[in-house]
């Protein structure tokens, strides 16, 4: 599909961050620190990050390249080890409601105590402040208390819709990552750490204001919509998004049409306000024309009157397009393909190729045994604190993480796939294996180098 770009160091190698945020507003912005170099840990609960069990890909597209380790928050033992791995980092993203870090052994204060210079981002629907701080949401919510939704995307619309991607998660993942950066670039400067407010709804206000003033009176919510920079359908039932908004663009395609639709050379058509005074009769003009001719047809007509027009094409078109290739932003990893930070650094990618989203858990007891964590050398397998690390057997449901010692005892981790009464079957590392557990209630489960599986407490 594209070329295959090695892991090559970015300009943020060396920082260190620690991602306790589910969902899409903190995982994407840790996502894009990635890209650039940094390396991210994500923490997750035993039950993992709820992105997993959305259908689609928005865990995978937010969590590429980064290290999956379990903690129960919950527990002191994994607190003491959240904090610790804090103590190491760079940089802090949580994505709770205000008040969960801090019952969670995670605040700001706490983590600072261990870390004076952290650069600490929380990111929330409405912020740490003010009367809606502790209300739930998710994107259409902060949409609507926003402004955005009532603000029309196309002429003639009247009733608010939806952006078909989470636009204020993006807003604020875009926000907390520029955020992030000043932070770290001022801590270079006073060696002083931060903690960075992020309201979601804060940062698709502020994308809302582009198109609508604070001030501005509902009823010109429209001023910004042009008839002619819209979406049209052509003959083969393809649709075009044609652009003349600049009044050289506009000549140029009422020259390309009046020749068989002379209607569109009148005077009620010649200036840009009179093309919005009379928008509905001009829309209805621009369909009908080009309805008569095939999406080729049109787009090629537009390439030779230089008038901007595009094929609607949808992502896997957009990422096999020749310009995308030719961009090189579109990456392989293992599973696939990827879009990486798109941004060209003298001519080359800026963001470096990463493999896919970490099974949950994965790299659990790597980092804790000391790859990134300076903690007593007791060994992991065997420290009684393993439930505060990984969901007991006795819990485990599909979709949980369980922690086994698997063939040549060799640690298993992934996530559970199948439960019965007497045995579990456990998905990671690129197999499935099968345990029992009927050893009793909360074992971890254990099998002996000869391939003999038992429990054991």
């Amino acid at each position: 599909m594209s070329m295959s770009r090695s892991a090559a160091p970015g300009p943020l190698t060396g920082v260190q961050v620690l991602d306790l945020s589910p969902f899409l507003p903190g995982p994407f912005c840790t996502q894009m620190l990635a890209d650039l170099g940094a390396s991210v840990i994500k923490v997750e609960s035993p039950r993992g990050d709820p992105a997993r069990t959305l259908p689609g890909d928005l865990h995978d597209v937010a969590n590429r390249g980064k290290r999956s380790v379990v903690l129960d928050l919950k527990a002191p033992d994994g607190q003491a080890l959240g904090r610790q791995l804090a103590g190491e980092s760079d940089v802090l993203v949580e994505g709770f409601r205000p008040g969960v870090a801090d019952r969670l052994g995670m605040s700001y204060s706490a983590v600072q105590a261990v870390n004076p210079g952290i650069v600490y981002c929380s990111v929330s629907g409405f912020g740490q402040t003010g009367p809606l701080r502790d209300s739930p949401g998710h994107d259409i919510t902060y949409l609507a208390a926003s402004g955005v939704l009532p603000l029309p995307g196309e002429w003639g619309a009247r009733e608010p819709r939806r952006p078909g991607v989470p636009l204020s998660d993006l807003a604020a993942s875009s926000y907390a990552a520029v955020a992030i950066l000043a932070a770290l670039y001022r801590r270079k400067e006073t060696g002083e750490g931060v903690h960075l407010d992020l309201a979601i709804t804060d940062a698709a206000l502020a994308f809302a204001t582009v198109r609508a003033d604070c001030c501005l009176a509902a009823s010109v919510l429209d001023e910004h919509l042009h008839p002619t920079n819209e979406l049209f359908k052509t003959a083969d039932g393809a649709t075009i998004a044609l652009g003349a908004i600049e009044e050289h663009f506009w000549q140029r395609l009422a020259a390309l049409l009046a020749p068989e639709f002379p209607t569109i050379a009148e005077p009620r058509f010649a200036t840009a306000t009179d093309r919005r005074t009379h928008g509905d009769e001009l829309s209805a003009l621009l369909r009908k024309a080009i309805r008569t001719r095939s999406a080729p047809q049109w787009l090629a007509a537009f390439e030779e009157a230089d008038v901007p027009a595009h094929r609607v094409l949808s992502v896997p078109e957009a990422a096999r397009s020749p310009h995308a290739q030719a961009r090189g932003i579109v990456a392989e990893n293992p599973l696939g393909h990827h879009v990486t930070f798109p941004v060209l650094y003298n001519g080359a990618p800026l963001g470096r190729s990463s493999g896919p989203a970490p099974a949950l858990g994965a790299d659990t007891e790597h980092v804790l045994a000391g790859d990134q964590v300076q903690r007593d050398p007791v060994p992991v397998a065997g420290h009684r604190a393993f439930g505060a690390l990984f969901a007991p057997v006795n819990r485990a449901a599909p979709g949980y993480l369980t922690a086994a010692r698997g063939l040549g005892d060799r640690p298993v981790h992934g996530q559970v796939i199948e439960v019965e009464s007497d045995h579990l079957v456990v998905a990671g590392q690129g197999l499935a294996q099968r345990f029992s557990t009927d050893a009793g209630p909360g074992p971890v489960v254990k099998a002996a180098a000869d391939g003999a599986v038992r429990a054991a407490r």
